[in-house]
């Protein structure tokens, strides 16, 4: 028999109107009206096995579609459990709304089961965390949720109900699904940009994943095509120019970074990842200047002072800023030495690691294992990368050939992200290839979710990259103390076996001559496979940063 519309019904509603088409959750007793809600409302629900993997899933759908992902978690433990997953999309800015239970009104204080403050934990990591004020307002609350999640700068929100108000009868809400007015750029900000640009010999564009959030990267394209401007992309910035485009010089990031005399990074912040914005310097080059382009005036660096600086929709930041050249008299001929100095050094790189990429080694190098999967990767392919070493070679090996196809952890490096970002991508792009690359350590982090993937028939290709250790401690250690400890995994561990023990595929690959027709089984499987690489551990990847 239909329960009567109560508040749960109508946040349901209220996430559909803002293009909510699938919950993420762990069950919980604090949470079943929203789902009763979800099935009043014909809202896909589907639950995993750790509620950090619910959260992941929800950012993951964020970044890949561009519209907000949803999580529901259970009180206390659930809340807390999902903690890492929304400092996660803090630090990627994702639009992700998080609901939470909360033990009943009429019982706080007395010490129900779960009962928890949670919005004071979730505030130093969200835009917004608050407690649902009744069950007459629940509409109004979660469009305010909504609306803060993908306002410029966008991220997460977290709000909390208390169970009673939940199963309580709510009125109807009438939505405005109301989308951000895009923020103008100043025009005298982008006309300094592109006096800079003018001035410089050496310039270097940086595109980063807001660039992609923003749906700015057809724009971002032309305007590097239009100037000739060597390009680095950076985390969902990857494939803005797809992989052998003229512009991108990823694989010479080392010169372009040490010469370049004016960088500009647009969608991304000045982080460990981008030397935290300082670039040139090297062999008697000066310090190059610095120009920060951002979705919003929150994201502009402040650590560092730039030499020039706007925020805005990004489209129109670079819009503007392309008038403002043609303005300027900018040239793309002054830029032509650079850009062939660059492209020289990419393609030196890219023929010096040829052997690596088809090596016979064994123990098996972790190169060999992209050169097999980068001949079976289809041009739509969705790659996540959830680990250290192992992955690493990927971010330089594995180049996309559209956007929105690629999917790190980010900034905040939080290892276990994998399944719940699998889980989303197989639902986001149900026709595409989804790869998971996992290093042996991170697989312990969520490899109980493939039994996620089973359940609810979502087919993954699952590479993990098994030297058997913590590779991104082990190696520091060493050189640091000259010994290491808390560092050592099970070597050949057979994670394989897990996911055939949970419904899934798999098989342990060691000799490297293997490794190609392993991948191609797991492609023509149809279901979620692991191939289990046994690799070489003594080979560390060779990283010019630790982050600190």
């Amino acid at each position: 028999m239909e329960s009567p519309k109560h508040a749960g019904d109508i946040a349901v509603a209220v996430s559909k109107a803002y293009g909510i088409e699938t919950m993420f959750t762990l069950s919980g007793g604090h949470v079943f009206p929203l789902y009763d809600g979800a099935v009043h409302e014909g809202m896909s629900i589907l639950d995993v096995r750790h509620e950090q993997s619910a959260v992941f899933a929800a950012e993951a759908t964020a970044r890949l579609t561009r519209r907000p992902g949803l999580a529901v978690l259970t009180a206390g433990p659930g809340i807390t459990n999902g903690v890492s997953g929304v400092a996660t999309a803090h630090f990627n800015g994702s639009p992700v709304v998080v609901m939470g239970g909360r033990a009943p009104r009429s019982r706080w204080g007395s010490g129900a089961l779960q009962e928890m403050d949670h919005p004071p934990l979730l505030a130093p990591v969200t835009k917004l965390s608050f407690t649902g004020s009744g069950a007459d307002s629940v509409g109004q609350d979660v469009e305010m949720a909504f609306r803060t999640a993908i306002a410029p700068h966008r991220g997460p929100v977290f709000l909390d109900f208390y169970m009673d108000d939940l199963f309580a009868p709510s009125p109807e809400h009438h939505t405005e699904t109301l989308t951000p007015s895009p923020l103008e750029p100043d025009a005298d900000a982008l006309a300094e940009i592109a006096r800079l640009l003018a001035e410089a010999e050496r310039p270097v564009l940086v595109l980063g994943s807001d660039v992609w959030m923003d749906r700015a990267e057809e724009v971002a394209r032309g305007f590097a095509e239009e100037y000739r401007l060597p390009v680095v992309p950076n985390g969902q910035g990857r494939g803005i120019l797809p992989a052998g485009h003229e512009l991108l010089v990823t694989r010479a990031r080392g010169l372009a970074f040490a010469q370049a005399d004016l960088v500009i990074v647009a969608g991304a912040p000045l982080d460990f990842r981008l030397g935290y914005g300082w670039f040139g310097g090297k062999e008697g080059a000066p310090l190059a200047k610095v120009v920060h382009l951002a979705d919003a005036p929150s994201q502009i660096a402040t650590h560092v002072k730039p030499s020039g600086a706007a925020a805005g929709d990004l489209s129109l930041v670079f819009w503007g800023l392309s008038a403002a050249c043609a303005e300027a008299g900018v040239s793309p001929r002054t830029y032509a030495p650079w850009l062939e100095r660059l492209s020289g050094a990419a393609a030196a790189a890219i023929a010096e690691d040829a052997g690596l990429l088809a090596a016979d080694a064994d123990p098996i190098h972790p190169m060999r294992v992209y050169g097999e999967l980068n001949r079976l990767l289809a041009d739509d392919a969705v790659v996540i990368g959830d680990g250290g070493d192992f992955v690493s070679f990927a971010g330089k090996y594995v180049e996309p050939k559209r956007p929105g196809n690629w999917l790190d952890p980010g900034p905040y490096g939080c290892l276990g992200t994998g399944l719940g970002y699998a889980i989303a991508a197989r639902l986001a792009r149900p026709s595409s290839q989804v790869v998971l690359l996992l290093g042996d350590g991170a697989a312990g982090f969520s490899l109980m979710d493939v039994d996620t993937l089973v359940r609810h028939r979502l087919p993954v290709v699952m590479i993990c990259g098994n030297n058997g250790m913590w590779g991104l401690e082990k190696h520091p250690m060493q050189m640091l103390y000259g010994y290491d400890v808390a560092a050592e995994l099970q070597p050949q561990c057979r994670y394989d076996q897990v996911v055939t023990a949970l419904g899934g595929g798999g098989e342990l690959v060691t000799d490297p001559a293997q490794i190609g027709p392993a991948l191609r089984r797991a492609f023509d499987s149809g279901v979620p496979y692991m191939v289990n690489i046994a690799t070489d551990p003594s080979v560390a990847y060779p990283r010019n940063t630790t982050g600190v």
